[in-house]
């Protein structure tokens, strides 16, 4: 590292550890570590939509702003007896990629990429002898595509994989979207027009007191779990295929909703209601948006 950027760091760190001083700012010496969590996820995903935009100007601050947080919790941390510092932090994963790089810092050899992987497993689990499976590094609380990539990803690393081919994945897929729509058959169909795909007990009390006629019952478990093992099955495809489902979701999402802000534009201009239009209308505005 430079030392102009090494000052830089040092600089900012410092910032941080006035803002949380006696005298310093009200708001950030109110914080804690739990307080800062949804601001440490929102500072996340906003560096992920700079990586997307390809902006570098755009990178470089959502990457300072992610600093930010990792420096404000150590500065928190280092206010406890027995707590750290941004120095005991950055020893820490020194430390640990050393450890977890032989083949650099070290006399191992690997023939490639994949014995990285493989030889990475096998040294966190030296590292962390308390745990007592593979799974336990994937946080639950990640969106539900990368936790389902992640709790594949890290057996297969080690030699398991459920359908360790594009085939035996393809296969998967087609046995659980032959599930779902075997259920599917007898599932509640939604309502026309105005009913949401999930109401609550209290909505449909009001909309019965209301006069309006119930919505439909929910899924049934074996449908829920049968659309859930076709997720997953989908996220095991893009897997083989080394396509993230968490990314290639989001840009389908994406593409949607931009679709469909033409399709409003477009209305607006034509004066017209999109309240009013019927299923054919509907298809026909659809279809002229795809440009």
């Amino acid at each position: 590292m430079r030392d102009e950027a090494a000052a830089a760091v040092r600089r900012l760190n410092e910032v941080v550890e006035q803002l949380r001083a006696p005298g310093g700012c009200p708001w950030d010496r109110e914080q804690t570590h739990r307080t800062l969590r949804p601001y440490l996820l929102e500072e996340t995903y906003e560096l992920l939509e700079a990586i997307d935009s390809g902006d570098p100007e755009r990178l470089r601050e959502e990457l300072g702003d992610l600093l930010l947080q990792a420096l404000m919790h150590s500065a928190i941390a280092q206010e406890d007896e027995n707590g750290f510092d941004i120095g005991d932090v950055a020893e820490v994963v020194t430390a640990k990629m050393i450890h977890r790089h032989p083949h650099v810092f070290g006399d191992v050899r690997v023939d490639g990429a994949a014995d990285v992987v493989v030889n990475w497993e096998r040294l966190k689990t030296t590292e962390k002898r308390e745990r007592v499976s593979l799974l336990e590094g994937v946080p639950r609380s990640l969106p539900a595509l990368a936790y389902a990539q992640g709790v594949q990803k890290r057996p297969a690393r080690v030699g398991f994989d459920e359908t360790p081919s594009v085939r035996d994945a393809l296969d998967n897929v087609r046995a659980t979207l032959d599930r779902v729509a075997e259920l599917a058959e007898h599932a509640p169909r939604l309502a026309p027009r105005g009913r949401d795909w999930s109401v609550s007990e209290g909505e449909i009390s009001q909309r019965s007191q209301a006069g309006h006629p119930p919505p439909p019952p929910p899924a049934t478990p074996e449908l829920e779990a049968a659309l859930g093992a076709l997720l997953f099955a989908t996220v095991g495809l893009a897997r083989q295929l080394r396509v993230n489902p968490e990314d290639a979701l989001r840009e389908q999402a994406a593409a949607f909703a931009e679709r469909f802000r033409r399709l409003e534009t477009k209305a607006r201009g034509d004066h017209v209601d999109l309240h009013e239009l019927d299923a054919d209308q509907w298809r026909k505005r659809w279809e002229e948006s795809r440009a």
